[in-house]
């Protein structure tokens, strides 16, 4: 069953001014989404009644119930995690007012790696690992905060998989790249605050001419979001480039390490033959020169 929040996210380019309105106020305010009628909902997304039971329909639900119901549900599964984030925090809070930077920056770090990681069901992560698997042609967008990463996971992949590019903006010919793009492709999109336009332009283009698009970011409804086949949520704090980046780098990890996982005996070969082909182009420092 899709979560709310990806069937908003997928929906969303079709919705009513209004409904968008009531739809980014339920993916805001989850928990008083859980517990008051569409009424009460209405009035505090500046909306009314009738606005949300009509974002219900549109969203595929047979009612408010039934979108209030899921709701419901996934809040409880989170109750666990979020209460875990809760004294991860606190503790970090805690530290604030010690000289202690190592603990309190790697507490804060891991609340929000934990942050990310809870809230990805692992139907998401098994989809996006079968998306990579099954591309014969991978290429990674990501600009300015996001360059970094999307340089790292364009590297990883087409060492442990292959057929992985990192498109480099003014250095690639993008409309060569759009000409060769088509179903068997897939295009990852990393995009985090403050969002490039032409991280948006390309994977739009992209995705015009059948790509697949996977998109990493921090929230549903980021300019990538709608565009995108599939998200992946990061909860990166801002400023993204200083202190988001360990939950971001995690994510990459988790779905480089299911490709290891789902493909072994292939990545096992191919990490052979990169090492012997890398020690005949690149002069690494042997033992026998320490």
């Amino acid at each position: 069953m899709e979560h709310v929040q990806e069937r908003i996210r997928k929906h969303y380019p079709e919705l009513t001014n209004q409904q968008k309105l009531a739809a980014k106020y339920i993916l805001a305010e989850p928990q008083i989404v859980a517990q008051k009628p569409a009424k009460v909902v209405g009035a505090l997304s500046g909306t009314s009644e009738t606005t949300v039971i009509r974002l219900s329909y549109a969203l595929g639900y047979s009612g408010y119930s039934e979108l209030q119901n899921e709701i419901r549900s996934s809040l409880l599964e989170r109750v666990q995690k979020e209460d875990a984030i809760s004294s991860l925090r606190a503790a970090a809070e805690n530290l604030r007012g010690q000289d202690d930077l190592l603990s309190f920056n790697l507490e804060q770090d891991v609340a929000y790696i934990r942050q990310t990681l809870g809230g990805l069901q692992k139907e998401q992560l098994q989809h996006a690992i079968t998306r990579i698997m099954s591309a014969k042609h991978i290429l990674v967008v990501g600009f300015r905060s996001s360059y970094a990463p999307a340089h790292w996971l364009a590297f990883a992949l087409n060492v442990v998989k292959g057929n992985a590019h990192l498109y480099n903006g003014p250095v690639d010919d993008a409309n060569y790249l759009l000409t060769q793009i088509n179903a068997d492709w897939l295009v990852i999109a990393l995009s985090f605050p403050r969002y490039v336009n032409e991280t948006i332009l390309f994977t739009k283009a992209a995705k015009e001419r059948g790509a697949v698009v996977l998109g990493i970011t921090d929230d549903e409804l980021s300019p990538v979001g709608p565009i995108a086949d599939q998200v992946l949520k990061v909860y990166a704090p801002a400023p993204t480039a200083l202190k988001g980046m360990t939950a971001i780098f995690s994510m990459l990890n988790i779905l480089v390490s299911g490709v290891v996982q789902a493909d072994g005996e292939q990545v096992q070969e191919r990490l052979r033959h990169y090492e012997n082909t890398s020690r005949q182009i690149y002069p690494f420092v042997g033992e026998t020169d320490m």
